[in-house]
């Protein structure tokens, strides 16, 4: 059966709607009501609340991209391609050139050789202070090759010579290719667009770090007999406000001029306190645990939940190094 176009228009509009409604109902409970939503859901009343799956993918995208917005915008520097290495051979193609011409008078080849090797001097001088940057800034001093080498095609010549049980591992390897190609292509801003990729990447971590929260949950609150899903559900539903509320907090950061900088201080202390808040009451809401037991599981569990963090940034590093 064909649809006609009044009923794919009125159709859209009604989900629309509904999808408009929805959202409005949630994001009340959401930032006031914590662990409200997820007993709802749980419960079965779940017509009006949006689902915590598209909730929390609608606004990840948003935290996220005002996060990236908000960072440090990277600038390529290096647009031509031509490496040191590269510059100083073309001098020396050119000075051949140039002595092999008959008709250049041999005063002038001199008077050429001399601003070609002047040339070649300054290129070497500006590689040579360039390496000496790379080595003596503070916040460069960590991304940096583990070998004095001054490309990465040296540095694998060099390994070829070495013998294998003295070459260097994978990761090593990965590690000192992905600082000698940031270098070349991005120069003096080699480290922040480095760091620039693992935020980008940061999205990916939390398909991780959501299901470590909901186990570490499971094991917390294990008396509860409760169901992995569920555990999950409390999980997305956190974080959704986490997200929702760092960018409320981000947006008026932005929007708000230096002199309330004392004022700002402020708020993020409320904020601070806020989240904190949330948690233990959300907490008590959903697993209907006394205050006391509720905030030594808090501590536990903030403990737990940072070395999931850990763990997850670490993967996060290693996978942005390796790829």
């Amino acid at each position: 059966m064909k649809e006609s176009f009044w009923h794919m228009m009125t159709h859209a509009i009604s989900d629309y709607f509904h999808f408009d409604h929805q959202f409005f109902a949630t994001i009340k409970p959401l930032l006031f009501k914590p662990g409200f939503l997820t007993s709802e859901y749980l419960a079965g009343r779940r017509a009006n609340y949006l689902h915590p799956v598209k909730m929390y993918i609608f606004i990840s995208i948003v935290y996220f991209l005002l996060f990236f917005k908000t960072g440090q915008d990277v600038v390529k520097v290096t647009d031509t391609g031509d490496t040191p290495a590269k510059t100083e051979k073309n001098i020396d193609s050119a000075k051949k050139v140039v002595a092999a011409n008959q008709f250049i008078p041999n005063a002038a080849k001199k008077e050429i050789e001399k601003d070609l090797d002047k040339s070649k001097a300054a290129n070497k001088a500006q590689t040579t202070g360039n390496q000496e940057v790379w080595a003596e800034k503070g916040p460069n001093k960590w991304f940096h090759p583990s070998t004095q080498d001054t490309s990465y095609a040296q540095y694998v010549a060099n390994q070829e010579k070495l013998p294998e049980d003295k070459r260097d591992g994978f990761f090593q390897k990965r590690w000192n290719k992905k600082v000698y190609e940031y270098r070349e292509h991005y120069g003096p801003m080699a480290r922040e667009s480095f760091i620039e990729e693992i935020k980008h990447n940061a999205p990916k971590m939390m398909v991780l770090l959501l299901p470590l929260f909901a186990l570490i949950l499971r094991v917390a609150f294990w008396k509860n007999r409760k169901y992995y899903v569920e555990h999950l559900i409390f999980s997305l539903h956190f974080h959704c406000f986490l997200f929702l509320f760092l960018t409320v907090f981000m947006l008026l950061q932005l929007i708000a001029p230096a002199s309330w900088k004392p004022v700002m201080e402020w708020v993020m202390l409320f904020a601070t306190l806020y989240i904190i808040w949330y948690a233990y009451r959300s907490l008590r809401v959903f697993y209907q645990r006394g205050w006391f037991r509720t905030i030594t599981k808090m501590i536990g569990m903030s403990f737990m939940y940072f070395l999931a963090f850990t763990f997850c940034i670490s993967l996060l590093f290693f996978v942005t190094t390796i790829i």
